[in-house]
């Protein structure tokens, strides 16, 4: 399996997490006592600027409900969130989105694409308000300058600008969704399952894409169901069971067993 994976990519399995250590910044975002939907009890932690952070747990275990709360999608039952030091109160995705808290979600093609529409309008739908005067008025040449820029520095295989995303791939969708979010001010990014569904070659760009964002200061949360995967790319794991924080493991210590362990329910762990 591995010699095909590296005949694929044309590198070594290992080499396409392409995990870089980087130095990391003051807190960007404080998750305090959150509850919510998909949560049993309260959630807690912190991630720092320029850190990946991976959540990792089994199929019900209050991943993507997290990220939800996060993002604006869900309202928090209890609890505060802090963005660079300051309150983050979220009544709806666009406050999330206006603070710069952004989400790629699961499901790309029911909440992440406008499948008859372009590759440019799904890039540039929601950065007209950050680059538009008086909230309506855009630099004439911006929308096709912008989508342009951001097909080639995501590397998206597309006839044109004007080829609409339903006849892209997997992967060249998701590096749409991600360049969408590149054409806006940015502080944290909310990854949900970025490599499901998507060929090896366009994991590692997107891999290569998740470390280029860190490396620029912005904190980047990954879930991911693959333990390989969040083991690859993360600084450090949290990971989660049954709604609720069982433990967290910093990049040298995490082990297959250990992250397995803490994400088995508590009757099945032992």
């Amino acid at each position: 399996h591995d010699q095909l994976v590296t005949c694929m990519v044309g590198r070594d399995i290992q080499d396409i997490y392409d995990y870089r250590a980087r130095e990391q910044g003051a807190v960007a975002l404080k998750v305090d006592g959150l509850l919510g939907s998909g949560l049993r009890e309260p959630i807690s932690f912190e991630v720092r600027k320029g850190e990946i952070l991976g959540l990792f747990g089994l199929v019900g275990a209050g991943r993507t409900e997290l990220l939800r709360l996060l993002s604006g999608l869900e309202r928090a039952s209890a609890g505060t969130l802090e963005l660079c030091g300051e309150p983050l109160p979220l009544r709806s995705p666009r406050d999330a989105i206006a603070a710069g808290v952004l989400l790629c979600p699961e499901d790309r093609k029911k909440e992440g694409i406008i499948p008859l529409s372009s590759v440019a309008e799904n890039i540039n739908i929601s950065a007209r308000g950050a680059h538009s005067r008086f909230g309506w008025l855009l630099r004439e040449g911006w929308e096709k300058g912008n989508a342009d820029q951001q097909i080639k520095a995501m590397k998206v295989k597309t006839p044109n600008a004007a080829q609409k995303i339903l006849f892209l791939s997997g992967g060249n969708q998701q590096k749409a969704i991600l360049g969408r979010w590149l054409s806006m001010p940015m502080k944290v990014l909310l990854l949900d399952e970025p490599t499901r569904g998507i060929d090896i070659g366009a994991k590692a760009e997107i891999y290569q894409i998740i470390h280029n964002l860190a490396a620029q200061g912005i904190a980047v949360i990954v879930v991911s169901s693959d333990l390989m995967e969040v083991m690859g790319i993360s600084d450090r794991i949290l990971v989660l069971c049954e709604g609720a924080m069982r433990g967290e493991q910093i990049r040298e210590h995490a082990t297959e067993s250990n992250l397995l362990q803490l994400a088995l329910p508590r009757g099945l762990a032992n």
